[in-house]
């Protein structure tokens, strides 16, 4: 919409924008000659789970980056609670909690050293710390393991860490980067247990990536399939089983899977990369090694 030669903003877009826990609008970035993100539009409502699905390369970490301020984009691509990621930097932070592919656990330090770290670091005010602390703790059930070294922690303790030092600071928005990654199905039942606790009882929105369909499946109210840079389908995941179903020579075959889903939009298999081969729940260095690889491959 324009008067006189100016561009006026959308007034249907602005209102989807600020409604929005998160809302890209033709969002690009490119790493040298590389083009990682390529003009993805996306919302997610308020208070859901938001799965956002691809193979290796689809440019899911790129997006979510670009979400959390941690790669610069310009101004108008992103909104987070109606903030601009680019000219509202601090204003979107404050209102996240982010667990990365990395490990960001120190195995130096206690457990609840590790919390009361990142409670510092959000700036949570000085006479509501140990309260918070305690609370994010006994949220992801690691009181009672809280004053041990975080290196004797297992696998799937170590990632209930990392989302407590991302709970410390009482996000709107989660965003998790392949939170169960390298976990056994135990540990990564567990995390998720830990995360739709904490969302019943805040209503806070998360945005997650993940490789496991059956994840997304299960937790996900809708997520979006990225492939090459660009989202192919957006749905329910019940939806999106329902579009492929019909699109099959023969729908007496059945209802088919998210894995089903993933491959008809990507064109490929889930990455062997992703899954963990011992079946067993590693130990921090294991944690480390695995999410090393997986930002290699990412």
């Amino acid at each position: 919409m324009s008067t006189d030669g100016e561009t006026l903003p959308d007034p249907a877009a602005t209102a989807s924008a600020t409604a929005a826990a998160v809302y890209c609008t033709g969002l690009q970035y490119a790493f040298g000659r590389t083009k990682a993100v390529d003009g993805v539009d996306l919302s997610v409502r308020a208070g859901e789970v938001f799965g956002l699905l691809g193979p290796n390369g689809a440019g899911k970490t790129t997006t979510i980056r670009a979400i959390t301020t941690l790669l610069p984009v310009p101004s108008g691509m992103v909104q987070v609670f109606g903030h601009d990621a680019a000219r509202q930097k601090m204003a979107v932070r404050r209102l996240l909690g982010y667990v990365p592919q990395q490990l960001s656990a120190d195995g130096g330090l206690t457990g609840r050293e590790n919390v009361s770290l990142f409670a510092r670091v959000f700036d949570v005010p000085r006479r509501e710390r140990a309260a918070r602390v305690e609370q994010a703790l006994a949220a992801v059930d690691l009181t009672e393991a809280a004053d041990r070294m975080a290196g004797t922690y297992s696998g799937g303790m170590v990632r209930r860490l990392e989302l407590a030092q991302a709970l410390v600071s009482a996000p709107r928005l989660l965003v998790l980067d392949e939170p169960t990654i390298g976990l056994d199905p135990i540990a990564r039942t567990s995390v998720w247990e830990r995360i739709a606790e904490v969302r019943a009882a805040t209503g806070m929105t998360v945005l997650v990536t993940t490789h496991y369909m059956d994840e997304a499946d299960q937790y996900c109210d809708r997520v979006a399939l990225m492939h090459q840079g660009t989202i192919r389908a957006l749905g329910t995941p019940g939806e999106l089983k329902a579009e492929v179903r019909a699109q099959r020579s023969d729908p007496a075959d059945g209802l088919p899977s998210l894995d089903d889903v993933f491959r008809h939009y990507a064109g490929s298999t889930l990455s062997a990369s992703t899954g963990n081969s011992t079946g067993k729940e590693g130990e921090f260095g294991d944690v480390r090694r695995t999410r090393r690889t997986a930002s290699r491959v990412g």
